[in-house]
């Protein structure tokens, strides 16, 4: 019966067409600049779409209260992932976080994301009333610990400051009084300061050699021109070089830095800098328009909610899509030190489109049951 009712607790009336547009829209662009960095992907990349659309339309159906009812599951199914992936996972590139399985590969912590907004959504909402005593903030830290330590051991030191990211959005959101955000904030800062300094001093141990190197490529980018800084130096070269309207998809020019090869796997983490180069400032204005307006949707979505799981489901992608964006073009234009993390829908990538998928499929849920009865507790 539960089950039937999940399935059937919502208004179709409300069903947000306009965010499912622009997730699609910004997810062709993607697979059109895929297409001009590496065109054998493209296939890969639609079938992820194909796959991420279906499971956004069945997640979108299902009463979010009834998968809510499951957090701890989603929690230990969230660890089991992170845990397997560490002992068994594939290790290309010296980095365990795959799963090769019937020749798909599969990255768990880009799911780990969507589940830990889940069961955090479920958690603040049974302890509103107590979230700022100190048990309840302790077991809200302590909890967040384990995903974190296993992504950074993997390691995916960008992915790991990610999972730290949507547990502080949803935190806020749930209602962290503004005490314990200033006194955080007050050990916080001095403490990133103090580790920062000891993640520049040589020997240290704190972080792999390679993710010290970009650090410092970001800090002296004319040190390490030759090395950890060539991708990024290239990354502005290609996004100046495109001017205003860019040199075309799949152009033949010469002088241009992706027919050059003189960015790695662009099709990834650097793939605005394609788009710079090939659709220019308006190409690129258009990408980050199409994804502002999708956060702005979450928010407004998270504020119709008819309750605090909805408020953070919705408002934990907002957060997810909106600091995601920021960093991964952060890292091209050289605002940030290069971390890896992708751009949301754009770069190649399945599990992370078809994860992004779900995650607004969530968000639809959230929004066509604004006005209805809480059904589940």
């Amino acid at each position: 019966m539960d089950l039937i009712r999940a399935f059937s607790n919502y208004s179709i009336k409300k069903y947000n067409f306009f965010l499912v547009l622009l997730s699609i829209a910004i997810s062709i662009v993607g697979m059109l600049l895929i297409g001009s960095a590496k065109a054998d992907l493209v296939s890969h990349q639609l079938q992820g779409l194909i796959i991420g659309f279906v499971l956004m339309v069945i997640v979108s159906l299902i009463d979010y209260h009834f998968i809510l009812k499951f957090y701890w599951l989603e929690y230990a199914l969230a660890i089991a992932l992170l845990v397997a992936v560490y002992f068994f996972g594939d290790k290309g590139g010296g980095a365990a976080r795959w799963f090769v399985l019937f020749g798909i590969r599969f990255q768990p912590s880009e799911l780990v994301k969507i589940l830990l907004i889940l069961f955090y959504a479920q958690f603040i909402m049974k302890h509103k009333n107590t979230l700022n005593t100190f048990r309840i903030l302790s077991l809200c830290v302590i909890l967040i610990i384990p995903p974190f330590v296993l992504i950074f051991k993997q390691p995916d030191l960008s992915t790991s400051i990610m999972i730290l990211v949507i547990f502080g959005v949803v935190m806020f959101l749930g209602g962290l009084s503004y005490k314990v955000i200033a006194v955080t904030a007050a050990i916080a800062v001095p403490a990133v300061i103090v580790l920062l300094n000891m993640i520049l001093t040589p020997g240290q141990t704190i972080v792999n050699d390679y993710q010290q190197k970009r650090i410092l490529a970001w800090i002296q980018p004319e040190k390490y021109a030759s090395t950890e800084a060539y991708q990024q130096l290239n990354s502005i070269t290609a996004i100046g070089s495109g001017q205003l309207h860019g040199k075309g998809l799949n152009n033949n020019v010469i002088g241009s830095v992706k027919n050059g090869n003189f960015i790695s796997e662009a099709q990834t983490d650097f793939i605005f800098a394609i788009a710079g180069e090939e659709l220019g400032f308006v190409g690129c204005c258009a990408i980050i328009i199409l994804l502002f307006l999708i956060v702005l949707q979450c928010i407004w979505i998270a504020v119709k909610a008819q309750d605090l799981a909805g408020r953070l489901i919705a408002g934990g992608m907002a957060g997810f899509i909106g600091f995601q964006t920021f960093i991964n073009i952060g890292v091209t234009t050289m605002i940030l030190p290069n971390t890896g993390l992708t751009l949301p829908f754009v770069s190649y990538g399945q599990t992370s489109l078809i994860t992004m998928f779900i995650g607004i499929g969530l968000v639809l849920n959230v929004r066509m049951q604004a006005n209805n009865s809480i059904l589940y507790n």
